[in-house]
């Protein structure tokens, strides 16, 4: 069965007051999304794929030993991506719950050590890529950059909070200001109930 491009969990517009304008989120979700669905259905049509979940695609095809990965996981990968990205926003008003902030507490010293971190890392990656809270098998959280659309997924982590630094996500709003975008996504666009029901 294909997959399809999920609808937005709230109106283009519902961020804009906050920072992503409609017309991002149009381009976003409605052209972009949409490619990584169209093309990953393509790609794995009549493959040994076809037919698994977006998770076994992403862990059975990526390549640990390559940079540059095959086309089936990238359009996969970043699917699967861009499903939780919108799900880690919202419009609403969003207080951190106490479970998730004593997480970061106890992982990171504070939870603006934690902020500080995570926009260290998006803001370092060399070009495309996401920066993510991520939650290890032993259940400690930690941050982490990846390049272009590799995930948590790949490294047996669980994916808390993602964010996607490829320059179609912010370049309308914010120009080359990454940075700007990334403090922004903290401060006004995370969804931080979102982020503390996957903690498990």
């Amino acid at each position: 069965m294909a997959f399809e491009l999920p609808d937005l969990p709230y109106a283009h517009d519902a961020l804009a007051a906050k920072g992503m304008s409609a017309e991002t989120l149009e381009y976003h979700h409605d052209l972009h999304h949409k490619a990584y669905v169209d093309n990953g259905n393509k790609l794995i049509a009549g493959t040994e794929w076809d037919g698994k979940t977006l998770e076994e695609i992403i862990s059975g095809t990526y390549d640990a030993s390559s940079v540059a990965q095959n086309g089936i996981f990238n359009n996969i990968s970043q699917l699967w991506n861009h499903n939780q990205f919108w799900e880690m926003m919202g419009p609403g008003t969003s207080a951190m719950p106490g479970e998730l902030e004593k997480a970061l507490v106890e992982s990171f010293g504070s939870v603006d050590e934690f902020k500080s971190q995570f926009s260290a890392a998006g803001a370092g990656q060399f070009g495309s890529g996401w920066a993510w809270l991520v939650k290890n098998a032993d259940g400690s959280l930690a941050v982490i950059k990846t390049e272009n659309g590799v995930n948590p997924l790949c490294f047996n982590q669980t994916a808390l909070l993602g964010c996607d630094v490829w320059e179609h996500s912010y370049y309308i709003d914010f120009r080359n200001k990454r940075p700007a975008y990334l403090s922004n996504f903290l401060d006004n666009l995370v969804n931080w109930e979102n982020v503390a029901s996957r903690l498990g």
